[in-house]
């Protein structure tokens, strides 16, 4: 398995990252008392920082990857929507954007001494009006010719619908990866995709079946495999790396980070640094490995991260296959 090659291979391959915009912000501050108000820590703010996040964070991890990304989503009319903008620009991220009557959703995470505090979220998780939809399916199709994959980006903001998906898989075709970040209440709107990334939980809830050993995890891939009539599935694992179901047969990849800091935008890395492998030309498996080894280097940084090639490399060089293939 020649993954340095195919990590070369990958730069320039264009992926069309379709679903949910999120603009990430970080409070980063110290804690030196207790509120006098409530037994709640007191943040002394120390920065405030932006970072791309939901689909928008595919599209990043791709272009850090060397690779070209098309964002098609919906944001707001406000300064959330501006500021991701401006990020998308400095970042060479092409952004076609469908502003509909509803807020940017904004995701703002408190962090003292690399502890996330608290979160709190501002959005509307309501459908996309039937005209902004529609708006959406019009880019659909020439988009999808000029990539060379697609993302979905499923976080349930309201972008993903039946119709947006029947729309991408009509002009994907048979020979174009269409791959999707899933969530669960979606399941039956990702038929006739080509993978699914999801995690434990959402694999669980999936597939109806409750994962608690390696029988069940079986069980259940080959149950959305199934269900669904995907290519594959990639189920991740978390400290146990991930496993790839296709037709007949599982492949177990273990896990390649050494410290785990912050999982935020894992899933995003994956299905990103995926579809760009799958796209140059690499197997199934190799593409897992890639994206296993991409999101060993993001949960070892605190925040939205991504991982760069040198970072690529680096975790590649030395690394012994330690992957375990068998039959279901």
């Amino acid at each position: 398995m020649d993954t340095l090659s195919i990590l070369k291979k990958i730069e320039k391959k264009k992926v069309l990252v379709i679903g949910d915009l999120i603009l990430d912000c970080f409070i980063w501050g110290r804690v030196k008392r207790i509120s006098p108000e409530a037994p709640v820590p007191v943040v002394e703010v120390e920065e405030e920082t932006f970072a791309l996040g939901g689909a928008a964070n595919v599209a990043n991890n791709i272009v850090a990857l060397g690779g070209h990304a098309t964002v098609l989503g919906v944001v707001g009319k406000d300064r959330s929507a501006e500021k991701m903008d401006e990020i998308m620009k400095q970042k060479g991220i092409e952004f076609l954007t469908i502003e509909g009557r509803r807020p940017t959703t904004v995701k703002t995470r408190v962090i003292a001494h690399s502890q996330q505090v608290v979160r709190f979220d501002q959005e509307a998780t309501k459908k996309i009006s039937s005209a902004t939809l529609k708006g959406l399916i019009s880019y659909v199709a020439d988009e999808v010719k000029e990539h060379d994959a697609v993302v979905i980006s499923d976080y349930c903001k309201g972008v993903v619908s039946t119709g947006l998906m029947k729309a991408v898989l009509k002009a994907a075709g048979r020979n174009k990866l269409v791959a999707v970040d899933p969530k669960t209440a979606h399941y039956g709107l990702y038929k006739g995709a080509s993978i699914i990334t999801p995690n434990l939980m959402e694999a669980s809830a999936g597939s109806g079946i409750n994962i608690e050993d390696k029988k069940t995890l079986i069980r259940a891939g080959r149950r959305l495999l199934e269900k669904l009539g995907l290519k594959a599935v990639l189920l991740t694992r978390g400290e146990d790396g991930m496993s790839l179901f296709q037709k007949g047969k599982v492949t177990h990849i273990p896990t390649v980070a050494r410290k785990v800091f912050d999982v935020t935008g894992a899933g995003d890395t994956v299905v990103g640094t995926f579809a760009m492998a799958y796209a140059a030309g690499a197997s199934m498996e190799e593409a897992a490995v890639l994206a296993n080894h991409a999101a060993g280097i993001v949960v070892g940084q605190v925040g939205t991260a991504t991982a760069t090639p040198v970072a690529m490399r680096q975790s590649l060089r030395g690394w012994t296959p330690d992957i375990v293939e068998e039959s279901i």
